[in-house]
């Protein structure tokens, strides 16, 4: 492993500090960097388009709910408390209830991702319209799309290295 690599998100969510599973991951830097690199975009406050960052966290925080993978959920969660995101949002995406939000772009947003990551195949036209009528830009539907994209190879490999890590012996 290489000592002056600054260990990235899910090195510091799931992997013991200098531990067999993070030098075999730092052993592909690039990955590591272009999904460091991923991360960062998709949360830029500079991003291009409408998509709000309380709502790209919302919809982070929501798949990885689905998906479900905890760790990655509260980290997704965490940063909406200082964005002071309203609490009857937070508890309408916590149990799952769209229909209580009060913005119907968020519900589209929410219900596409929900789309995505239960049922693929149904993020057909129909779906993409949804969210045109709910007032996104293309430019939006086409991030949204690239940000569920992102959280689902996320929690994937999130979920692989949690398990890489649960077989490493005790030191």
């Amino acid at each position: 492993m290489n000592s002056s690599a600054t260990p990235d998100l899910l090195d510091r969510l799931l992997l013991t500090a200098g531990g067999p599973v993070q030098q075999l991951r730092q052993a592909r830097g690039k990955v590591v960097s272009a999904t460091q690199g991923s991360y960062e975009a998709l949360f830029d406050a500079d991003l291009p388009g409408n998509l709000s960052l309380e709502e790209r966290l919302l919809v982070a925080w929501y798949a990885c709910r689905l998906t479900p993978h905890a760790p990655l959920a509260a980290h997704y969660r965490e940063p909406l408390h200082l964005l002071a995101t309203d609490p009857q949002t937070l508890a309408a995406v916590e149990q799952d209830a769209l229909a209580e939000l009060q913005s119907p772009r968020l519900q589209a947003m929410l219900g596409f991702t929900r789309t995505l990551v239960r049922n693929p195949v149904e993020g057909d036209r129909e779906a993409l319209n949804a969210l045109l009528a709910a007032g996104l830009e293309t430019i939006d539907v086409v991030t949204l799309g690239q940000l569920i994209a992102f959280i689902s190879y996320q929690v994937r490999l999130a979920a692989g290295l949690s398990a890489l890590q649960a077989l490493e012996p005790a030191q």
